[in-house]
C-alpha cells in the first residue's frame, strides 16, 4: 500500500517535469523495481543515484531526464531522510575539508586509475571544462581552454607560475611549451603526479604532492582550475590568503571553478558518497565576500553551457572505451560513472550549476585589465 502511495506521488511530481513513468519519450524513466519510488522520495538525490546504480530504473537519455527534473525544481520538492539530513548538518559543524583530510579526494577519486581518465579525456588529459568556441573536437576545445587561460593571465616568457590543483599537468605543459614559462604544480593525487611528470618530461614543469595550505614562495602568476570545489566554505579565506601570500604585488590570479546559484554550507549526498568526498560548489557571494579585501576582481566569465558539451563528450569516450578498461572495474561502477557524467551534463544544461573563470589582481592592473574571450 505504501509503495503504491509513493508511486502515485512520484508520478505526479515527474509529470510536472514532463516525465512519464514507463513512457515512450527518451527522457521517460523505466522502473523495474517498485521500491524505487519510496527510495527516491525519502532519500532525494542519494536514493535516485543509488537506485540507478542498483538497476532499479533506467532511462534512454539520463542527461535530459535530469535537465527536466532540475528545470522544474523537483529536487526542492523531495524530502531527505534523517541520516542524510544529519550528514548535511554535520557539514556545517565539522570542517570536512580540513588539512588532515586533504588527501582523501586524491585517493578516492583521482587515484581510481590513470587508465580510466586516459580513455575518457582529451589527449592532453584535461579534467575540466573545455572551451568550444570555434572548436569541433574535444582536443581542439581543450587547447582553446588552455590558450584562453594563458591569454587571460597575460603570460610572458620567463614568468614563474603556480598551478594549484594541477591534475596531470595539462596547463603546465601547454604554458611551458607555448609561452616559455616555468610552472610549479601541486596535487593531492599520487597517480596524477607520477603520470604528469612523464608527460612533462624535459619541460620546466615541477610537480609537488602537497596540500595547498603548505605552499610557500613567490610567483608572477597563479592559476587554479577545478580545485576550489574541494576547498569547502570553511576554508575559502585560507585558500585566498595563500594566494595573497604567494602572488607578487603586480601578479594575476585566475580561478576556474564550477559554481552554485545559491550559497550552501552542505554537500550533495550522492556526489559526496560516490564521486567527490566532501566536494562543495562555491557561490558568487561566498567567493566575493571572502576575497573582497584582498583582491580586485578584474574579470568574470561564465560559460557553463560549454561544460554540458564537455561532459557529453567524456561520456561518449567512456562508453566507447569501456571494453578496454572494464577488467579493473565492475558493472555497478559503470552505472555509477554514467550517472555521474550524464547527471552533471543535465545539471549544466538546466543552468542549475555554472562554470566561471575569474581573474583577480592585488591592487588593480595598471591601466586596466582588457578582458579576453
Amino acid at each position: 500500500m505504501m509503495n503504491n502511495r509513493y508511486r502515485i506521488l512520484a508520478e505526479e511530481l515527474l509529470g510536472l517535469a514532463g516525465v512519464t513513468v514507463n513512457g515512450r519519450n527518451p527522457w521517460d524513466i523505466q522502473v523495474y523495481d517498485e521500491r524505487f519510488f519510496g527510495r527516491v522520495l525519502t532519500n532525494g538525490e542519494l536514493g535516485l543515484g543509488e537506485s540507478y546504480m542498483d538497476g532499479w530504473w533506467d532511462v534512454q537519455q539520463l542527461d535530459e531526464f535530469i535537465n527536466k527534473v532540475l528545470r522544474t525544481q523537483l529536487d526542492k520538492k523531495i524530502r531527505r531522510s534523517w541520516p542524510t539530513l544529519l550528514k548535511l548538518a554535520m557539514a556545517r559543524v565539522v570542517n570536512l575539508q580540513s588539512q588532515r583530510r586533504a588527501f582523501i579526494i586524491g585517493k578516492r577519486h583521482y587515484d581510481l586509475g590513470n587508465d580510466l581518465f586516459l580513455n575518457m579525456l582529451d589527449k592532453r588529459v584535461n579534467y575540466s571544462c573545455a572551451y568550444w568556441e570555434n572548436a569541433t573536437t574535444l582536443d581542439e576545445a581543450q587547447e582553446k581552454k588552455l590558450n584562453l587561460l594563458c591569454r587571460k593571465l597575460y603570460l610572458q616568457r620567463g614568468m614563474r607560475v603556480l598551478d594549484i590543483g594541477c591534475g596531470w599537468g595539462a596547463f603546465g605543459k601547454y604554458a611551458a611549451e607555448h609561452y616559455g614559462v616555468s610552472v610549479v604544480g601541486v596535487t593531492v593525487s599520487q597517480q596524477q603526479m607520477e603520470l604528469g611528470r612523464k608527460l612533462c618530461e624535459g619541460l620546466p614543469v615541477e610537480f609537488r604532492l602537497m596540500d595547498y595550505r603548505d605552499l610557500e614562495g613567490s610567483f608572477d602568476r597563479i592559476v587554479s582550475v577545478g580545485m576550489i570545489e574541494h576547498v569547502g566554505y570553511k576554508n575559502y579565506r585560507t585558500f585566498f590568503d595563500v594566494i595573497d601570500k604567494c602572488l607578487k604585488n603586480d601578479g594575476l590570479f585566475l580561478l576556474h571553478t564550477i559554481g552554485a546559484n545559491q550559497s550552501s554550507t552542505s554537500v550533495n549526498a550522492w556526489t559526496d558518497k560516490y564521486i567527490f568526498p566532501s566536494g562543495m560548489l562555491p557561490s558568487v557571494a561566498q567567493l566575493a565576500n571572502t576575497f573582497e579585501d584582498l583582491f580586485v576582481m578584474e574579470d568574470w566569465h561564465s560559460f557553463g553551457q560549454h561544460y554540458d558539451r564537455t561532459l557529453m563528450t567524456w561520456y561518449q569516450n567512456f562508453t566507447a572505451n569501456w571494453e578496454k578498461i572494464k577488467d579493473r572495474y565492475d558493472e555497478r561502477f559503470y552505472r555509477m560513472w554514467k550517472f555521474y557524467l550524464l547527471s552533471s551534463a543535465g545539471s549544466f544544461r538546466a543552468r542549475h550549476i555554472q562554470l566561471w573563470q575569474a581573474v583577480l589582481s592585488k591592487h588593480g592592473m595598471a591601466g586596466g585589465y582588457q578582458a579576453v574571450r
